[in-house]
């Protein structure tokens, strides 16, 4: 990234800046802004997250907000309630609370000398959520948006109950904000009272893992805040990105398709990152296309930044199978608008272990089987790929072991896709609560296969997915064990190119353990006539970009930091032979990292476990403990929280044990403990 100094506006920084919400509750905010908004009043744009602007994201906030200031605008960062430097206790995200407290924000910048009045909202994850949700609210200083990595249905396209059927990353990034909603604000920043603040949050939180598991199915619960209840509701410019090693690849495009205002998608190689940090590579000069829209649609300016395509894809080559990329090599396309009309979906029938050609009549083999061990799933990396090698998905071959196997011949030319693949099939299980699981696979001359797309469907509940708002769905309801359905498995977007010689792969398994929990029971899978369908897109050189169609990347000078301690990355497949145990170990240890600026010290460890053993489908378990510490040694200050949550079942139930811990001077001041249970239902 190119880091530049000279910016056509001087600007300042306050870092602690108290916003007042409706009920007296003060919200702490960063902002930077021209210096000369004092008597000139600009754009404001706000960033709405749980993260700690204070230290742990204020390195990436110093990248862009300083460098979109400097183009004229104020950039507000805020903490939300209970995160961070501001005040109250932060109890589950995407609450009403949290928009009210969005809204008094937006109406607080609009009323302030400085801003002209006209607002925008931007962010990545949750503060993408954040600001689409608010968008839907529509507060009258809101004029536009850009959202990274995001979803907009809460249910069955986030982390929680992706096809209805359960991820791990639901206890994992519970474990995860378990740990962030009760970490201390900065002495620095609140004074005195952060003692009290913090033991506020210690008090009041509870492990959010609860909550998600008390709501297996699409309730009221998830239907709040999903905009895909109502995409009328939203009613301002959006510019989406994301990334297809991303778990979120798939709201661009239902936006572009769905919102009824001006809008723009952007998708490139990315995993959960903003372009301009886009990691695999190649990332792009993001905040050049932010700065034109905020100029468009926030101050007026005719600089063209609706012409040219509604949506651009990095349209990727074929890789040997990794677990980490640095680049991805393809090249941009466009298409322009979504559904696009250049795409042409091609419906390949399924025979006996073969994907047939479009228009050709498969012999009737009769119906193939499959019962797969716990063990597929152990190479499958994490369902959003945060670029934390090695969280991509590693060599399929060993994954299509325990799988159903279906393949085309060496392709006589290249394939090219763009958008979601599907497998449509009759089903019967020998249970009512079974998974179907497909994988769209790359397979080399050589053999070795990398896995471009996936999708899964929980057969007892396909109903309760959303048109194309998950990867997968169903025709009926669950029928008794042995009773066939039609059954659809929405695969998630991508672009791929297939080359000539290589062979198309698709896998159906029964289970996909770690990544999804698995079914109570083993389940055996009788799957007779099928098709897959591809989003092929021709290769007639329509809507192709510039090679470099964006800039190089850009951003402001970065935040100093200096490593105290050394970071520890680990990911670990065990396979126990005598008792057949298996396991899944990931640590993220970031070490010791001393902000330089505020002049705080912070460590964060992150550990997760996943064990089963052998078939024994009570037997997997899951564990997520984090560690934060912060420390101003100046101030003799040291203060850490330590939580932990442990994940366990039977056939009938969810049992849940978590503690957490808080320690000031090394000595533990807070402790609390969970143990409790939620009844399976059709999960």
């Amino acid at each position: 990234m190119r880091t530049v100094s000279s910016l056509p506006y001087a600007t300042k920084e306050e870092d602690h800046v108290i916003v007042p919400m409706r009920d007296g509750v003060r919200l702490s905010a960063r902002i930077w802004r021209p210096v000369s908004s004092d008597a000139q009043p600009v754009p404001a744009i706000l960033e709405y997250i749980p993260y700690r602007k204070g230290d742990l994201t204020s390195v990436r906030d110093s990248i862009h907000h300083p460098y979109i200031a400097g183009h004229g605008y104020a950039c507000v960062r805020v903490d939300l309630r209970g995160t961070g430097d501001s005040e109250g206790v932060l109890r589950d995200e995407y609450l009403e609370q949290e928009q009210q407290d969005a809204e008094d924000v937006l109406a607080w910048l609009a009323g302030q000398s400085w801003c002209d009045g006209s607002t925008g909202m931007m962010g990545i994850s949750w503060g993408a959520f954040a600001a689409l949700q608010v968008a839907a609210r529509r507060p009258p200083s809101l004029k536009a948006l850009v959202i990274a990595s995001f979803t907009d249905d809460r249910y069955a396209d986030d982390m929680h109950y992706l096809g209805g059927a359960m991820l791990s990353d639901n206890l994992a990034e519970a474990g995860t904000m378990f740990a962030y909603a009760t970490c201390p604000p900065d002495p620095a920043a609140v004074g005195e009272r952060w003692r009290e603040m913090w033991h506020e949050r210690l008090e009041e939180t509870r492990p959010w893992v609860l909550q998600w598991l008390r709501h297996q199915r699409r309730d009221d619960y998830w239907r709040h805040a999903s905009v895909c209840e109502d995409y009328g509701a939203v009613r301002t410019p959006v510019l989406a990105s994301s990334g297809w090693a991303d778990g979120y690849s798939n709201a661009v495009t239902r936006l572009l398709a769905r919102l009824d205002v001006p809008r723009k998608g952007l998708v490139g190689p990315w995993s959960h990152k903003f372009p301009h940090l886009g990691e695999p590579g190649p990332a792009i000069g993001y905040l050049q296309e932010v700065v034109r829209w905020w100029d468009h649609w926030l101050k007026g300016e005719g600089n063209g930044v609706m012409d040219g395509p509604m949506l651009r894809a990095w349209m990727q080559d074929s890789v040997p199978p990794s677990t980490a990329y640095e680049e991805r090599p393809g090249r941009w396309v466009g298409e322009p608008c979504w559904p696009s009309p250049h795409i042409v979906e091609r419906r390949h029938p399924l025979s006996r272990h073969t994907i047939g050609e479009p228009g050709t009549e498969p012999p009737d083999g009769g119906p193939m089987t499959v019962q797969s061990p716990l063990s597929v799933g152990q190479f499958a990396g994490k369902w959003a790929s945060y670029n934390a090698p090695p969280d991509l998905p590693y060599d399929q071959r060993e994954e299509d072991g325990g799988s159903l196997v279906f393949e085309t011949e060496p392709l006589a030319e290249p394939v090219e896709i763009l958008g979601s693949p599907f497998v449509e099939v009759d089903v019967s299980t020998s249970r009512p609560v079974a998974q179907l699981v497909a994988r769209l696979s790359d397979v080399a001359p050589d053999g070795r296969a990398t896995r471009v797309t996936y999708g899964l469907v929980n057969l007892a509940r396909a109903a309760q997915s959303s048109d194309e708002s998950s990867s997968a769905e169903a025709v009926s309801h669950a029928p008794g064990p042995g009773v066939s359905r039609a059954a659809t498995v929405r695969l998630n977007g991508v672009a791929q190119a297939f080359p000539a010689g290589h062979r198309i792969r698709l896998s159906l398994s029964t289970s996909y353990w770690p990544l999804a929990w698995p079914p109570p029971h083993p389940v055996r899978a009788e799957i007779g006539a099928g098709a897959l369908t591809l989003p092929v897109r021709p290769a007639d050189g329509h809507g192709e970009q510039p090679r470099e169609p964006f800039g190089e990347p850009e951003g402001a000078e970065p935040a100093p930091t200096t490593r105290v301690e050394p970071p520890e990355q680990r990911w670990d497949v065990k396979r126990d032979l005598i008792g057949y145990g298996a396991e899944l170990e990931i640590v993220k240890d970031s070490g010791v990292v001393r902000y330089e600026e505020p002049g705080i010290e912070v460590g964060l460890r992150a550990y997760e476990r996943y064990t089963s053993v052998a078939d024994d489908f009570s037997s997997p378990t899951g564990e997520a403990a984090w560690r934060m510490r912060f420390a101003r040694p100046d101030r003799d200050w040291d203060v850490r929280v330590e939580t932990r949550t442990v994940l366990r079942c039977d056939e009938r139930s969810f049992h849940v044990d978590a503690t957490l811990d808080g320690y000031e001077n090394d000595r533990r001041v807070f402790s609390r403990t969970w143990n409790e249970t939620v009844p399976r239902d059709e999960l």
